[in-house]
């Protein structure tokens, strides 16, 4: 039994189909985007995938705003060389996990042969813009592998991002991704680690639940949907005001704040944090204002990073698999670039792992 043919190359080969037959000619424009995803049910990211396929063999040429045209292939244009360089941007590198992410990536490309350009944006969307207008201007790389820079806000730069895949460069998001964009992802399922922690927590005997949460990172959404999903299926009190927005400057500052921060989440018996460097920050608040973790409050995290274990009270966080998103993006890159379809949506799962920074439900809250 034969296998399937990938949709990708159904379209390519109507389209070298109606080329043969004269159904289409040199200079014709081929079907919009739109119609070919209704012809062949297909997503926009397949169209545009067996577009930059046929592009990349020279049957057809893209006009940004007029459309796809088919090409004189005695005056087309020569195939594109392999530069052999992948382009890796992402917020920071030296901190947190992101330096584990780029080890796993450059190991991953060193073994087939691929270098790569490795550019930071430090969560800057003017620096993000810098780098991908150098990316579509020098066209020496042959895919991007990206980090979103605050993907919880309105992005400037997407069409950027759009003109990149137009020029026939595959763009892959890691560890988040922008909704508006149609480009493969491959990051932790955030909304669903957000609801494993307080699911946690309640299981602990907790039921009011402080959070922290970033505002301008699409991850802070996510894990702030699993949280409210949690309390709700527990019919468990949520309290807006125990939940607290910060966004990249005010994170690192957020000693500054420390009366207002507690005077939001008291009354709580546990809190649950971003990531474990908002873990880790409390912890260092609570110490200052001797307020005991976890006998006072029980404290658990996201992603269970290096930092969570060297903690003065080693965190309860859930498991983000780094290595294994940072090897799949790799894999799914030289898929892409090899002209392959890869999933919209590669969202991983981790459990609990446990440590000191939480306990059952045995006292009263702090404060009270």
């Amino acid at each position: 039994m034969e296998e399937p043919v990938a949709k990708y190359k159904e379209i390519c080969q109507w389209v070298k189909k109606h080329l043969e037959n004269g159904e289409l000619k040199p200079g014709d424009r081929i079907e919009s985007e739109h119609k070919l995803c209704s012809r062949f049910g297909v997503s926009r990211q397949t169209v545009r995938h067996a577009i930059a396929v046929l592009e990349e063999e020279g049957i057809v040429r893209r006009h940004r705003g007029s459309g796809t045209y088919i090409n004189d292939m005695e005056k087309a244009p020569p195939k594109k060389e392999r530069t052999m360089q992948i382009a890796v941007m992402t917020t920071f590198v030296q901190e947190y996990i992101f330096s584990s992410i780029i080890r796993e990536l450059e190991a991953q490309f060193s073994e087939a042969e691929y270098s790569l350009q490795i550019s930071v944006t430090n969560n800057s969307v003017e620096k993000e813009r810098f780098i991908l207008k150098n990316i579509l201007n020098k066209n020496t790389v042959d895919g991007l592998i990206a980090e979103t820079t605050r993907s919880g806000l309105p992005n400037p730069n997407l069409g950027i991002y759009q003109n990149i895949m137009e020029r026939g460069i595959p763009v892959l998001f890691i560890n988040s991704y922008y909704p508006h964009l149609n480009a493969p992802h491959v990051s932790l399922n955030d909304k669903l680690a957000g609801k494993l922690v307080t699911e946690y927590l309640l299981q602990q005997g907790h039921r009011d639940i402080a959070a922290i949460f970033k505002c301008d990172d699409g991850q802070g959404h996510q894990r702030y949907a699993g949280y409210l999903e949690a309390l709700m299926e527990a019919n468990a009190k949520i309290n807006d005001r125990c939940v607290v927005w910060v966004d990249t400057e005010l994170m690192s500052a957020i000693d500054k704040g420390a009366p207002w921060l507690f005077g939001r989440i008291e009354g709580c018996t546990a809190c649950v944090c971003y990531n474990d460097e908002v873990a880790s920050k409390l912890l260092s608040l609570c110490k200052a204002s001797h307020i005991r973790v976890p006998e006072d409050l029980s404290v658990i995290s996201i992603d269970n990073s290096d930092m969570a274990s060297y903690c003065e009270v080693p965190l309860t966080s859930a498991e983000n698999p780094i290595q294994d998103m940072a090897k799949i993006a790799a894999l799914e890159m030289l898929d892409l670039i090899n002209g392959k379809e890869v999933p919209y949506s590669t969202e991983l799962e981790g459990g609990i792992v446990a440590r000191s920074s939480v306990a059952p439900l045995v006292q009263m809250p702090y404060g009270l």
